[in-house]
This record gives C-alpha cells, structure tokens and sequence, in this order.
C-alpha cells in the first residue's frame, strides 16, 4: 500500500511516461532499422573485406564501435521524433525546427531547439487566456492555477502542511476547495 501512495505523490514519474509516449511510431521504427543497419554495414554484410579475407584490428574494439555507433545515431533519430511532435506542442513552427535540426551537424541543432522552445501554454479555466503552465495565477483574471503559500507566493503542493520554503502553515490560507488536499 505505501508504493502505491509514494507513486501518486510523484508527479515526475507520470510526467517522464507521458514524454516518452510522444516519440512516434515511425521514429522508433526508423531507430531500430538504423541500428541495425549500422550492425550489418559494420560487419561487412554490405561490403567489405571478401569471405575469408584479413581482417584488420580488434574484434572487441570493433564490436564497441559499432554498437555506438548504431545506439548514437539510432537516438538521434528517436530524438528527431520527440522534436518532430514537441514543437507542435508548443505552437513553434515545426517545418522550421525540423530544418534546423536536420541540416545543423552533430546535433547542434537539438541543443539549439532544446535552448530556445517556448514554454508549454494552457488556458485559464475562468477566461480562456492562453498562459505559460508554470504560472500560479492568470495575469489577466488572477485566477489561482496552482496552489501557492500564502506568505512567500512560492509553489506548493497539494499534500504539503507547510510551505517548504518559509513553514508558514498552509491550513491558514484561503486556498480554493479545488486546490485543497482532501485527507481520509
């Protein structure tokens, strides 16, 4: 029963699966085939030296190699399909981030994108503004979006007793029914 309430508390663990969940298909596809053709291009099944032929270096070495290889530039392209449909997310232009980070080399432009996305937007229940998800209140309404310390104006969650930054007693504040912790 404890795991189950620790795993309820713990908002980062749903948010990670939900990440993973936006890599397309296609892109998992298209990372495995990668992978494997760097496999097959690595050990000569496209070329090479001829059967029977010598063979030069390491084989632990060159089976490394190519495992990197293959794992790098098979994540490159799951990460070009998490990019493909996160700029979407966050009303960026897509035909242009996906140019970007195609044509920068080495993956510079994901850093680039990864640098300078925009902040994933929601709407204010109360009048519909289209604000940043990271906000507490609404700048046009001021309608209470997430709960908040009544002393700091700092970010709580809806479990804690007292604010982590400054203790103020959160059963003090009027924070809205909505946001309220309900206890057995």
């Amino acid at each position: 029963m404890v795991w189950k309430t620790e795993h309820s508390q713990r908002p980062d663990v749903e948010q990670t699966d939900d990440e993973l969940k936006m890599i397309p298909l296609w892109s998992v596809i298209l990372s495995v085939l990668v992978f494997i053709s760097i496999q097959l291009l690595s050990y000569g099944y496209f070329g090479g030296p001829p059967p029977g032929g010598p063979r030069h270096g390491n084989p632990i070495m060159h089976a490394i190699g190519s495992y990197s290889w293959g794992a790098a530039l098979a994540s490159y392209v799951l990460l070009i399909g998490y990019i493909s449909r996160d700029v979407k997310r966050r009303n960026m232009r897509p035909a242009l981030w996906m140019l970007i980070v195609l044509v920068m080399p080495g993956g510079i432009g994901a850093i680039v994108y990864f640098l300078l996305r925009q902040p994933i937007l929601s709407r204010c229940p109360s009048c519909r503004t289209e604000v940043a998800s990271d906000f507490h209140f609404c700048p046009q309404c001021q309608f209470q979006m997430k709960p908040v310390c009544g002393q700091c104006f700092r970010g709580v969650h809806i479990t804690d007793v007292y604010c982590t930054n400054c203790g103020h007693d959160l059963a003090e504040d009027a924070m809205p029914a909505r946001l309220r912790s309900y206890s057995d």
